[in-house]
């Protein structure tokens, strides 16, 4: 059977834009994009957080008191929601109405628009393997990036590293090592940073790794402080069940500080500034010996990735 032109020509454009949009970079590559950290801010940030509960509204008002007066940050949050469903208008973001009923959210696309911000943290769906599959998430890092920087070419985006359910089959521990440069890196960095249109990387807030290397440390030692094991990273609630994949406050407050040695590039501080939770209550801090592993924690993590973009440890 013969075809007309224009069906084949049609057919060649479509088979190769499909080609293209998977193009995907080598590691060499893509780890090259990172060779140079980036410089320290040089004043407190304004910070977009795009994503769901696992940043919830109370981890970026953690990172705003360690920050301390000037860092400000709105919010565009859903269940579930992935970077596609925040992009594009035909896709509901369940738990819209619910999650963005606060003072500090504000509309992702024309906050991303307005160029006003000095960050914008993009955090995708988990399972990301489902993300990956049905949520095209390299295509959506790629959009949002481009859609950042044409508004503001200084911005910096970041990546925000997840984790599993704690019961997970394959394992928790086992699931964080292997996930971070199968999907994260392999897949979601080296697809949607391929075609080289984003103005410069994107940088990864490490926050599944250093869940894993407290939870590690903190179980090698048969606990430290209040802390005995990964469990208690993880929300218990008042009958007595642990969530699999939200966290408690203490966890909550690790990757708060995550978040703020990879954007100021500092460590965390020597004793930690009076937190404040969303209704208004103060926090109980960690014991001082848990505080110091945390932060050294931290510390070692943000300074050995160079995706993080903050300068390395010799």
């Amino acid at each position: 059977m013969k075809y007309p032109f224009h069906f084949i020509s049609l057919g060649l454009v479509l088979l190769l834009g499909a080609c293209n949009w998977h193009k995907s970079l080598e590691p060499e590559a893509l780890t090259q994009l990172y060779s140079e950290p980036l410089s320290p801010p040089d004043k407190p940030l304004r910070v977009f957080h795009i994503g769901h509960s696992l940043v919830n509204r109370q981890m970026p008002l953690m990172l705003e008191n360690l920050a301390g007066p000037g860092h400000e940050h709105r919010s565009q949050l859903g269940w579930g929601a992935s970077l596609k469903s925040h992009w594009e208008p035909s896709v509901p973001i369940n738990g819209f109405e619910v999650e963005n009923a606060h003072e500090r959210y504000q509309d992702a696309r024309k906050a991303v628009a307005s160029g006003e911000f000095d960050v914008l943290v993009l955090t995708e769906a988990v399972e990301i393997k489902d993300s990956i599959k049905h949520n095209d998430s390299p295509r959506y890092i790629r959009e949002w990036t481009r859609a950042a920087r044409a508004a503001n070419p200084q911005i910096r985006v970041y990546l925000y590293e997840l984790w599993h359910h704690l019961n997970d089959p394959k394992g928790w521990l086992e699931r964080l090592d292997e996930d971070l440069g199968l999907y994260w890196e392999g897949v979601l960095l080296a697809q949607g940073l391929a075609h080289g249109d984003t103005g410069g990387p994107v940088h990864v807030i490490p926050a599944g790794q250093v869940l894993g290397r407290l939870a590690r440390e903190v179980e090698a030692r048969g606990g430290v402080g209040e802390m005995r094991s990964r469990e208690d990273l993880f929300y218990l609630s008042e009958k007595g069940e642990r969530d699999m994949i939200h966290l408690s406050e203490l966890g909550n407050f690790l990757v708060a500080l995550t978040h703020y040695a990879v954007l100021y590039h500092r460590p965390p501080p020597v004793v930690p500034p009076p937190i404040i939770r969303a209704d208004g209550t103060t926090m109980p801090p960690p014991s001082p010996e848990l505080f110091r592993l945390m932060s050294e924690v931290v510390w070692s993590v943000v300074t050995s990735y160079p995706k993080t973009g903050v300068a390395q440890k010799k």
